[in-house]
């Protein structure tokens, strides 16, 4: 598997002992994601750090979401040496940096309830069937006052610049920061709503981009603490503008570097090839199931309604932006930039999970040769629910207590996840769920108290 520990010290593992010297990093985090996606961390000394690429550090995983019961609590971490590098929003002099971790039992085996474990397996399943997975994501996020607040900080628009763009000097000193830990930048501008952002990260194998928006996610909010503002990746806070979405830019590569994804000779005119037809069709066939994992939290469903610009029904599309699965046209032809974007994800996904379950649907729709349906052209949002259903055009789960249900029920997620994480997220999110369900909102006092 890629990134996998070699117990053996290795030129890897020398670069990281001569960059910890040479930077006078003092500290070394070492990094991983519960189930849920929420980053954990602990810190070794310089003096440990061979200890730990040869043995691992141990540490309980009681304690961590989704991991083991209290009577099989102990877990190693074992840092990847390939992705070290220090952190620019700490001081320089007796530095800080961060290794991402594979977790293992303590008799060597990876822990099934590691995320970056299941992408892995994933990520090996297509290797076996010759591909390579890229991926570019689109995350959105807002600028606010501060955590307790959603005042905006500025009132700009999609593409605003100064004076309405506050926020660009706090975009910039992020791309900066990116850019200085090896994650390259395609773009950064103002989003469609007051205090919205995205900053676009560069195409790049899916395991390194699920790590890349897991420092994307803190780097962000580091640098806005810098410039005393809040940012924040929740799905919808704010009522009445569009939510924060994570579009997902994905294709398949050959092991000889050749897009799997295009065909010149596509008869349809799509420059699509039979491939990238079926993985298209697995997409839309398997996102109920996905959706989920790819829009994990109640909030989440109060972006995906019509109106907003996020995607509702399970259609595709080259130009038509309310479509699931849009096939972007920005270089038509050209072999490279052939992709799929899937806009249904949200950026409070665990990256490593989203991923293992799209690139998991997108390989069974390959397997089971399914055919895709007719482009969907027609904007879904002005046609009523008798013409969609006539049409034969479904939609994505509306609440997460649907979203649950498609996912238990899921015998693809099940493989794709693993029994161990599949079971614990399906629990947890159940009860998230059945909290919801209880709690008597402000909505509703406002609405009905003083007339019922």
């Amino acid at each position: 598997m890629r990134g996998d520990t070699n117990m053996q010290m290795t030129p890897e593992t020398d670069y990281v002992l001569k960059s910890i010297q040479s930077n006078d990093v003092h500290f070394i985090r070492l990094w991983f994601t519960d189930v849920l996606g929420f980053l954990k961390s602990f810190a070794v000394t310089p003096s440990e750090i061979e200890t730990a690429f040869e043995e691992g550090m141990g540490f309980d995983g009681s304690s961590i979401e989704g991991f083991s019961r209290i009577q099989e609590s102990d877990m190693v971490a074992f840092p990847d040496a390939a992705t070290f590098q220090t952190l620019p929003w700490r001081p320089k002099e007796n530095g800080v940096a961060r290794m991402f971790c594979d977790i293992r039992t303590p008799d060597g085996q990876p822990f099934d309830g590691d995320p970056r474990f299941a992408l892995k397996r994933m990520l090996d399943k297509a290797a076996d069937m010759g591909y390579v997975m890229n991926v570019g994501p689109e995350l959105e996020f807002f600028y606010f006052s501060s955590p307790q607040s959603t005042e905006p900080i500025d009132n700009g628009g999609y593409f605003d610049l100064t004076p309405l763009d506050l926020a660009s000097d706090i975009r910039r000193d992020t791309v900066l920061s990116l850019e200085h830990m090896g994650i390259p930048v395609e773009y950064s501008h103002h989003e469609v709503a007051p205090s919205q952002h995205e900053i676009d990260l560069r195409y790049d194998d899916a395991l390194s981009m699920a790590d890349a928006v897991m420092t994307y996610r803190l780097v962000v909010k580091e640098v806005a603490l810098k410039h005393n503002v809040y940012a924040t990746f929740m799905p919808k806070p704010l009522a009445a503008y569009n939510g924060n979405g994570m579009h997902v830019h994905q294709s398949l590569f050959t092991e000889d570097g050749q897009n799997a994804f295009f065909d010149e000779g596509d008869s349809q005119g799509y420059n699509l090839s039979e491939v990238a037809k079926s993985y298209i069709a697995g997409i839309l066939k398997y996102a109920p199931e996905f959706t989920a994992i790819t829009n994990q939290f109640v909030n989440s469903y109060k972006r995906l309604v019509p109106g907003y610009e996020a995607p509702v029904y399970i259609t595709w599309a080259r130009r038509n932006r309310s479509a699931l699965v849009r096939v972007p046209l920005y270089k038509p032809g050209k072999d490279g930039a052939t992709r799929i974007e899937v806009r249904s994800p949200d950026p409070s996904c665990n990256p490593y999970l989203a991923f293992a379950a799209m690139l998991g649907a997108g390989l069974a729709g390959i397997e089971q040769n399914l055919e895709l349906p007719p482009e969907f052209t027609a904007n879904v949002y002005e046609l009523t629910a008798e013409q969609l259903v006539q049409q034969g055009v479904e939609m994505l789960p509306a609440s997460l207590g649907d979203a649950v249900d498609a996912l238990e029920s899921s015998q693809l997620m099940k493989e794709v996840l693993g029994e161990h994480i599949h079971s614990y997220f399906v629990r947890n999110k159940r009860e998230e769920w059945a909290a919801y369900r209880a709690d008597v909102s402000q909505w509703e006092l406002d609405r009905y108290l003083d007339v019922l």
